[in-house]
């Protein structure tokens, strides 16, 4: 691997001498720009201002613009020379827990590959002291104008460095939580986790840039003369969680189904609950209508029959008196025979 830098390690009165190397690379694939009416390509070029006229590479160089608009030049030379330690020197400040670094505040990663054989002893001897410490480096370094903040630590049999972001370098999420009061169940929490553990861990190995694949093959298509092919219909109502709880349960059922499992969700004891609790208040509902068309039964029945019996009672109540005054009629006649 190409080194970008070379310098070395400050470890106290330990000097290490390395070559700093990158330690990642970019696949994502370029565009050109190209006018639209005929393809052809659209070049940035370079001019000086001054002469009007085009300028190459080895012509151009640093410069600050001072507040009046002054161009004051700056040489490689003049950054070389600064007066600070990290000039050309990657210095150890603390070794801290490797927790306690904030990975918003992670940056590019390096690998510092011992420079020669005299930096193999005292590599190996840092290498070993991050390992057996379990903490990592703090350190400062200067790169690309800037001074920069790093932590070294240990991966396989190298040392590697992350470049940080400086502390005010990093923002505080303000006004990035949501502003209204949201309460989140316990029900909703048991979905949550079991949707985590059917999805449970992956190996990072297995993943791919699918979205590189697919720009690569319309590209190949293209170049073909054929059709790109038509990218799927979104499914509907994507992106609309109308139902939390009923969101969460087919998305367990789904991840269980994609790995062969059962796709019932059963084994969460707060969702039995949920599901037998409307069928408790359906009973309830049911046993209070039945106990009032039992209870109201008698009574209709009831007044059905006083009100059945009453015109009864009066009809003998009118005879009674008839069938009397009869009786009296036929004694006074005898009496009076």
């Amino acid at each position: 691997m190409r080194s970008i830098w070379n310098g070395a390690i400050s470890f106290g009165l330990v000097s290490i001498p390395i070559k700093l190397v990158n330690a990642t690379e970019n696949h994502s694939i370029s565009f050109r720009q190209i006018h639209t009416e005929d393809g052809g390509r659209i070049r940035y070029r370079k001019y000086c201002e001054l002469e009007d006229r085009e300028v190459s590479s080895q012509e151009i160089g640093k410069g600050y613009e001072d507040s009046d608009g002054t161009i004051i030049p700056i040489t490689d030379e003049d950054l070389a020379g600064l007066p600070i330690p990290t000039a050309k020197t990657i210095e150890i400040v603390a070794f801290v827990p490797e927790d306690r670094i904030d990975p918003l505040q992670m940056d590019a990663a390096y690998y510092l590959q011992a420079g020669g054989a005299p930096a193999a002893k005292p590599y190996t001897l840092l290498r070993e002291a991050l390992k057996r410490s379990k903490k990592v480096a703090i350190t400062k370094y200067a790169l690309r104008g800037r001074e920069r903040l790093g932590m070294l630590r240990v991966v396989g049999d190298a040392i590697a460095m992350h470049g940080l972001l400086w502390p005010d370098e990093v923002r505080a999420p303000e006004g990035v939580a949501p502003d209204a009061d949201v309460t989140v169940r316990d029900k909703e929490l048991d979905l949550a986790d079991a949707l985590m553990d059917t999805l449970g861990e992956v190996d990072l190995e297995d993943l791919h840039d699918e979205y590189r694949e697919a720009v690569e093959e319309v590209v190949a298509a293209k170049a073909a003369g054929e059709t790109p092919k038509e990218a799927p219909a979104p499914e509907a109502g994507g992106g609309k969680v109308l139902d939390l709880m009923a969101a969460l349960e087919n998305s367990v059922r789904a991840a269980r189904e994609s790995r062969g499992e059962e796709a019932e969700v059963k084994q969460l004891p707060q969702r039995k609950a949920s599901r037998s609790s409307p069928k408790d208040t359906g009973g309830k509902k049911s046993t209070s209508t039945a106990k009032k068309k039992t209870t109201s039964s008698p009574r209709n029945s009831t007044s059905k029959a006083s009100k059945a019996s009453q015109p009864e009672k009066k009809a003998t109540a009118k005879k009674t008196p008839a069938k009397k005054s009869a009786a009296k009629k036929t004694a006074s006649r005898k009496r009076s025979a």
